[in-house]
């Protein structure tokens, strides 16, 4: 998403959007309610001592309800007749709504639009080719706002099929409660909801900046604690596949044991490879002993392909080396099991293989 404008614009609106969340979390802690799940959290109006407009809420009667939860919360902020309206934070003394910015100039709007265009634009080509458009996950000071404008185009695009997937980093503390808030948010509206599920890129550059600027540090403690998240969250929308078969998922993993554990809940549930729900992803020439199995058993597989100058390239793949820390040793794995298949074939003589699908 960075590159289809200014990233000034994303850091600004995600700025908003965190401000936005620690005021819900302020007044529920507040009410006795830290410590729970996002949707678990409900804030009583009676209690609450600010004043708030409800003009734009869309999920419920107002005059109907007495408590709200976090997807009402986000409603409040869903005016978007002028991108810098949303722009603005609560302040917690008063209630009142305060504009984060004073002033956007006249040139910083245009250059915000035009990013929202170009979005619009490539959602509407992919729909018009027959294909899906999954949106990558950045730094976590961009992705509130890329999460919000991804949300924003699932709204449009995923009426009748999953067009526009959201990419969630499972090495984040917050990861479950992003994909579970968002899977409420498309039962709530009758949207398609499409996740890509990554561990995550940003490990040692997210860190040095918490520690840099003095905040929490937003990744999980160790790989385990990520591992028990990715297969957390990836549960939880197998369970709303089985539910509804109205979401998709991406399992973009080199990992093993989470293909396995994929593959067993499949099973448990019933859920059959040629239905097309669940996808398999893995880096081209990364891990093809995990891809070509799934493909010829009959499981939609895709090998990622990066592309683009040297200098940006490499980095990339480094990163993607360093993620996955068994690399070397899959890598020596593979080289074995290519031996081994060929030898059968020539034993065999199945010089030539036919895939199942």
């Amino acid at each position: 998403m960075t590159a289809l404008g200014r990233p000034q614009f994303l850091l600004q609106f995600s700025e908003v959007l965190v401000k936005w969340r620690r005021f819900f979390n302020l007044l529920a802690a507040q009410q006795g309610k830290s410590g729970m799940d996002a949707l678990e959290q409900k804030l009583e109006l009676e209690q609450l001592k600010v004043r708030i407009a409800w003009s734009n809420t869309q999920s419920r009667d107002v005059t109907e309800v007495k408590t709200i939860d976090l997807l009402d919360w986000n409603s409040l902020i869903n005016d978007r007749t002028k991108i810098s309206n949303l722009l603005v934070i609560p302040n917690v003394e008063n209630g009142q709504l305060e504009p984060l910015l004073r002033k956007f100039t006249v040139e910083e709007e245009k250059q915000m639009k035009r990013m929202l265009q170009r979005v619009d634009v490539l959602a509407k080509h992919a729909v018009d080719n027959g294909v899906r458009l999954m949106v990558d996950a950045e730094q976590t000071y961009f992705q509130p706002a890329i999460s919000r404008l991804t949300l924003e185009m699932q709204r449009i695009f995923n009426r009748e099929k999953p067009i526009i997937f959201n990419t969630y980093q499972c090495y984040l503390k917050e990861a479950y409660d992003n994909v579970s808030v968002d899977v409420e948010l498309s039962r709530r509206e009758g949207w398609y909801f499409g996740a890509k599920l990554v561990r995550g890129a940003y490990m040692y550059q997210e860190r040095s900046r918490a520690e840099e600027i003095g905040y929490e540090d937003p990744i999980n403690p160790d790989y385990e604690a990520t591992n028990r998240m990715y297969h957390k969250c990836l549960e939880f929308v197998l369970e709303e596949i089985d539910h509804n078969r109205k979401a998709n998922v991406m399992v973009a993993s080199h990992n093993e044991d989470t293909v396995k554990f994929t593959l067993g809940k499949m099973n448990e549930m019933g859920l059959s490879p040629t239905e097309k729900k669940v996808y398999f992803g893995q880096l081209l020439g990364m891990c093809d002993q995990i891809s070509f199995p799934l493909g010829q058993a009959g499981f939609p597989v895709y090998k990622y392909v990066p592309y683009g100058p040297v200098n940006e390239v490499i980095p990339y793949l480094s990163r993607r080396a360093l993620e996955n820390r068994g690399f070397m040793k899959g890598s020596q794995r593979e080289r074995s099991l290519l031996w081994k298949e060929l030898k059968r074939r020539l034993l065999n003589g199945q010089i030539l293989y036919k895939p199942v699908y």
